[in-house]
């Protein structure tokens, strides 16, 4: 069916989202058709799509499938679709914040203040403003990508947390685009990608991607990283986010805290790349963000197999928060920014969309 370089996470058909199946890598590189609401929320929930971006592209791109499939006969009845699936596919995953502030974007963009005079131009309108948020997010990553070597020149290993590439996003990725653009340029560059329990991410999918472009990487165990960080076996540390607070606190894939703080421990860089889309300036910090609690059967098996004794039971938080102490930079497609977090954060807001009246972050 292709490589990973020849197919896109996801893509808008003019009827459907044709999305990777991420819970088939690598063994398959598999796609989903979606055409209704319940199947883009269970691709959502069940990881299918995955990655704060990706998840905001495919969210706005969700709506026009559920306006779509709701057959809407007035203007007035579409705009009674629209506000429930807000809740539908914008709540799907609590966590991300990429996914909501897109859903909202793309419904807000598409109503308007003009008076919307058929189902046909909502629907124009909503295709319009999805496809917007894909391109924009393609470029950010070319941004992300271009800051982050010049930031992290002098670093040839670099270690990483979950997957936070392309599968990610609409384009080359945020933390994994610092990667992509070292090795465009001719940099020499290897990724230590952790394997990231209890999904695998960066086992799976990192290190399926960046093979798939030739690029040199190795997968760790999650705890052995911790190990070749002190050993100064690692030049920095780069990860994704799915929610950056106003004051610099991260939450992304849990086990990157133990990354982030090895890397305080042992002297080095640990860096968060995002685009702005990610920063929810309405929480203030990080003991403010809602941690997904995941079924427990997925800590529980692994490959088919159960792991725990009957009986034992399981902790299956998401994603945990780094504090905004311990990240050396953040690099948006707004610029790099620096500590102290609540000024450079509200600086960069300030030249973006959230700086704009009508986006529900601000």
């Amino acid at each position: 069916m292709g490589t990973a370089a020849q197919t896109p996470t996801l893509r808008w058909t003019g009827d459907s989202i044709e999305i990777i199946d991420q819970t088939r890598l690598p063994a398959q590189l598999e796609l989903i058709d979606v055409r209704d609401v319940a199947t883009a929320v269970d691709a959502i929930e069940r990881l299918a799509i995955r990655g704060a971006p990706a998840l905001g592209a495919f969210g706005a791109l969700a709506l026009v499938v559920g306006l779509d499939e709701a057959q809407p006969a007035s203007t007035t009845e579409a705009r009674a679709v629209l506000e429930r699936l807000r809740t539908e596919i914008g709540d799907a995953r609590p966590t991300a914040v990429n996914l909501r502030w897109a859903v909202d974007r793309t419904i807000d963009a598409a109503l308007g203040d003009a008076a919307v005079r058929s189902v046909a131009e909502l629907r124009r309108r909503l295709v319009s403003e999805a496809l917007a948020i894909s391109e924009e997010d393609a470029r950010a990553c070319a941004e992300i990508g271009r800051l982050g070597r010049e930031l992290l020149a002098e670093a040839t290993v670099i270690a990483t947390h979950c997957n936070a590439g392309r599968l990610a996003t609409a384009g080359t990725g945020t933390a994994l685009a610092v990667a992509y653009a070292k090795a465009a340029g001719g940099d020499p560059v290897r990724v230590l990608a952790a394997e990231t329990r209890p999904l695998l991410q960066g086992a799976r999918l990192t290190a399926w991607e960046l093979a798939d472009a030739g690029i040199d990487v190795s997968v760790v165990a999650d705890a052995a990283m911790v190990s070749l960080i002190a050993g100064g076996e690692v030049d920095a540390v780069i990860v994704g986010a799915d929610r950056i607070a106003a004051n610099g606190d991260t939450a992304n894939k849990v086990g990157t805290l133990m990354h982030a703080l090895a890397a305080a421990e042992a002297g080095i860089g640990f860096y968060v790349a995002a685009p702005t889309t990610t920063i929810d300036p309405a929480v203030t910090s990080g003991d403010r963000i809602v941690i997904e609690q995941r079924d427990p059967d997925e800590v529980h098996h692994a490959g088919g197999s159960r792991l725990t004794p009957i009986g034992v039971e399981a902790i299956n938080p998401a994603f945990d928060v780094t504090p905004a102490r311990l990240i050396s930079a953040i690099i948006t497609d707004a610029g790099v920014l620096h500590p102290p977090y609540g000024e450079s954060i509200a600086a960069a807001l300030a030249a973006t969309r959230c700086g704009q009246p009508g986006d529900r972050r601000c």
